[in-house]
């Protein structure tokens, strides 16, 4: 009998990714898109696979200081806690007895609420939405109760290494650009009060810029007047406002920091890439996946398979307005840190310079197909990715053609965008570990300052 790890693996290196059957890439339904009266864009598609509709409302939600991530954060925890019209429980009862959900989440780029419900109580869930985007109270209990657990949640994350290693990298590349701030203090959240909250969504929650998704078992012109029904009362004499574009990130010295009697280090890289619009960006898509964008890439053979530094290693993508990041991430134990941080700019600089090979490619390419297929056969994973292209200003149209892009894309097209993006020098980052233990190690590698 094998083993696992034996079934992945061949003579050669790990297995390649088989190419998809055809007809299996996915299809992206006819959509229908919508301005309100009121500003708000609503977009509907029909996918009966299940008698569900899924619901992403996406209300670009840009700031320019640490209290507005702040305020926002809290924003979000307390958006659907009641209305003059119902209280909490009421609430959740009304969307319990239809089948559906709703759920906030935010970020620096937007705020989103996402949901599902039973086709037939679509109405009833987006009469809920409403109540909460026109009426929601902000009671004070509500909003001091869950100040407090938020509070709490942000401290112990806060203590984390894997956080603070983040929060360094952001710092490292956004400085004090609101594209930093996607984890506000908890100081900071701990002195919002309901005033704040209160005028946060006067200003910001607006419909005018905002995005309604609507994906499942509809017809979407008539979910569309449901919609247009149900939030015919959202009025806002204001815009949303989206976040500003981030700087460009500049390559430099990684940056060592300390933390003391760490028996793990965190390594965190990243260098500019290119946005989803870009004609290039098939080819960096698929020279990421090359990289560390999947289980057979280069890096994870190198360090993990090969090395054993790490259990798991991975480079991926991150999007902002006009903006496109590449960024590697692994932990290592403390003895290794210097070793893998080596093994890891290799890798760059060897992909950077030897083009990758036609096997490689192939694989990232199904890879890359498999993943988008998989993500439009559902109903949720189609609502969020409109939801999410809406962000970026693109649409189905997209969608539909990116496929296409990948497969004509060329090894010597992934080869350019590999020499360009995962440049050794394109990069800085951090490492956080026991600078006791692993100072002297980062030094010899160069390209590394502090602590």
């Amino acid at each position: 009998m094998r083993t696992a790890e034996e079934i992945g693996r061949t003579a050669a290196g790990a297995r390649p990714v088989p190419a998809l059957r055809p007809g299996t890439q996915g299809k992206v339904p006819a959509v229908r898109r919508t301005v309100l009266d009121n500003g708000l864009t609503v977009v509907a598609a029909r996918k009966p696979r299940s008698p569900l509709v899924e619901v992403r409302l996406r209300v670009p939600f840009g700031g320019t200081t640490p209290l507005h991530a702040a305020r926002a954060e809290l924003l979000a925890a307390t958006l659907l806690l009641g209305t003059d019209r119902r209280d909490r429980r009421a609430v959740d009862a009304e969307l319990a007895a239809v089948g559906g959900h709703l759920d906030t989440g935010v970020d620096p780029q937007r705020l989103l609420v996402t949901g599902s419900v039973l086709a037939s109580g679509l109405p009833t869930l987006l009469d809920v939405l409403a109540d909460c985007l026109t009426g929601a109270t902000y009671r004070k209990d509500d909003v001091l109760g869950e100040r407090a657990r938020l509070v709490e949640h942000l401290m112990i994350a806060a203590a984390q290494p894997g956080t603070i290693a983040h929060r360094l990298l952001q710092q490292r590349r956004f400085g004090e650009h609101p594209a930093a701030w996607d984890m506000p203090d908890a100081e900071t959240v701990g002195g919002v009060g309901v005033a704040a909250v209160r005028g946060l969504h006067g200003r910001s929650v607006v419909p005018a810029g905002s995005t309604l998704t609507l994906v499942g078992d509809l017809s979407p012109a008539r979910a569309t007047d449901v919609a247009a029904r149900a939030l015919a009362g959202w009025q806002s004499d204001r815009s949303t406002r989206p976040l500003d574009p981030p700087p460009v990130i500049a390559g430099g010295p990684v940056r060592a920091v300390h933390r003391d009697g760490a028996v793990q280090s965190q390594i965190r890289l990243s260098a500019p890439a290119v946005p989803r619009a870009d004609p290039a960006y098939p080819a960096h898509q698929l020279a990421n996946l090359v990289y560390g964008g999947y289980f057979s890439s280069r890096l994870v053979e190198n360090l993990r398979e090969d090395k054993g530094f790490t259990y798991h290693a991975r480079s991926s993508m991150e999007f902002w307005p006009s903006r496109a990041a590449v960024s590697v991430s692994f932990d290592t134990a403390t003895p290794a840190t210097a070793p893998a941080l080596l093994e890891a700019r290799y890798e760059l600089g060897r992909l950077a310079l030897q083009p990758p090979t036609a096997a490689e490619v192939e694989s990232a390419r199904n890879y890359a197909l498999g993943t988008l297929a998989t993500s439009l056969a559902t109903q949720s994973g189609l609502a969020s990715m409109l939801s999410l292209l809406a962000g970026s200003g693109l649409d189905e149209t997209w969608l539909r053609e990116h496929p296409g892009r990948l497969a004509a894309t060329t090894i010597d097209e992934v080869a350019a965008a590999a020499a360009g993006m995962l440049a050794p020098s394109a990069f800085t980052g951090v490492v956080l570990g026991d600078m006791d233990a692993v100072a002297a190690g980062l030094q010899a590698l160069g390209s590394v300052e502090g602590p």
